[in-house]
């Protein structure tokens, strides 16, 4: 059995800034990944502007990551469309760039890095690999994202209709850039809502949420993408730049709203593991980022025994982000609520002050511990 003093579970955005924060205060941390390469994350693709500042305060240079600059946001129903301008400009960048580049920093700073390793079950603070090898660590950064470990589950209720993430990669091309522009786009329908933004290398990436029953009415995912550009002709548009069935991307049952009510000495949980933020709110990524800085100075100021304290304080954290998202996820859902999210996505200091208050920064400025 190896050991570690700081062993992390999953190498995206959150792992991999935990990791690189952690090495540059002097551990050796150790990072287990499952994929062998790097791959484009369903979940992803929009950094806010306070998700920028969070890299940036982690020795992440902003301008390093090329990605495609954000101005805009534009909201359209069946009943309309309306426009205004983000606080600060964010960018659209790819998981594929985003993964790849923070775990090369991780390493670059000392950490140690093992990828294309299955893990089966948390125990503790121990990992249990598919090779029937076993991993432990002083403490354990639990960093999985949406997917859950054997041992480690989430406690979250999905209901009876549940919610599915699903994530279309459109193709580049100059009609699109034309239709999109700087913008991050929100198409909301009955039953769900996508977000789409263009990528650094001109493509889009379309996020959905949708409820499970949506799916079941279809038949499957290309029928359901077919219903949907019929009845919304401008994400019709969009869709007609599909590369193919092979370019849709889906994970059932996710818990929109959930936010850890604790966890054990020893085992700090990150991104979507401490709370899932709706994603029409745009702060996965900044939620994955924020919470790894805030863990990774947390733990070097406390150490394995700081956890709980450090979920708690993070729970409180999250709660009006997670809170004001979810509300506006059932205006987005509910065409009912489609004229009041038209009525306020028209007024730029509502949608600004809506855009800050769903946004984690990196700091925390209650507790006694900061970035």
């Amino acid at each position: 059995m190896r050991r570690t003093s700081a062993l992390i579970a999953g190498g995206g955005p959150a792992g991999s800034v935990a990791a690189l924060l952690l090495a540059q205060g002097g551990a050796s941390p150790l990072v287990l990944e499952r994929s062998r390469e790097p791959q484009d994350a369903l979940c992803g693709g929009f950094l806010s502007w306070r998700t920028l500042e969070s890299l940036a305060g982690a020795g992440i240079d902003p301008a390093m990551l090329g990605g495609h600059v954000v101005r805009r946001v534009v909201l359209f129903t069946g009943k309309g469309r309306a426009e205004s301008p983000l606080p600060a400009p964010a960018i659209g960048l790819s998981r594929l760039r985003l993964d790849a580049l923070l775990l090369d920093a991780a390493r670059r700073a000392g950490a140690g890095v093992e990828r294309g390793v299955t893990i089966r079950s948390a125990e503790g603070t121990m990992l249990h690999t598919g090779d029937g090898a076993t991993v432990t660590g002083d403490t354990l950064f639990l960093a999985t994202g949406k997917h859950d470990l054997r041992g480690a589950m989430r406690d979250a209720v999905v209901g009876d209709d549940p919610a599915m993430g699903v994530r279309v990669r459109l193709a580049p091309h100059p009609t699109l850039t034309r239709l999109v522009g700087d913008a991050i786009e929100l198409h909301a329908f009955a039953g769900g809502y996508g977000g789409l933004v263009l990528q650094e290398d001109g493509s889009a990436n379309l996020c959905m949420a949708l409820r499970r029953s949506r799916l079941r009415a279809a038949g499957d995912l290309p029928g359901l993408l077919r219903v949907l550009g019929d009845a919304m002709p401008v994400l019709g548009e969009r869709l007609a730049h599909m590369r193919g069935v092979a370019a849709i991307d889906a994970i059932a049952n996710v818990p929109y709203g959930w936010r850890a009510r604790g966890t054990v000495p020893g085992v700090y949980r990150l991104g979507d593991q401490a709370g899932v933020i709706p994603s029409l709110a745009g702060e996965g990524m900044g939620i994955a980022i924020a919470s790894a800085i805030r863990a990774a100075r947390h733990w070097q100021a406390h150490g394995p025994v700081g956890a709980p304290e450090f979920q708690r304080s993070l729970r409180q954290r999250l709660h009006r982000p997670i809170a004001l998202a979810g509300w506006l996820r059932t205006l987005a859902e509910h065409p009912a609520g489609h004229g009041l999210l038209l009525a306020g996505g028209r007024i730029p200091a509502l949608v600004g002050a809506a855009a800050r208050w769903t946004r984690i920064d990196s700091v925390s400025r209650r507790s006694s511990f900061s970035a």
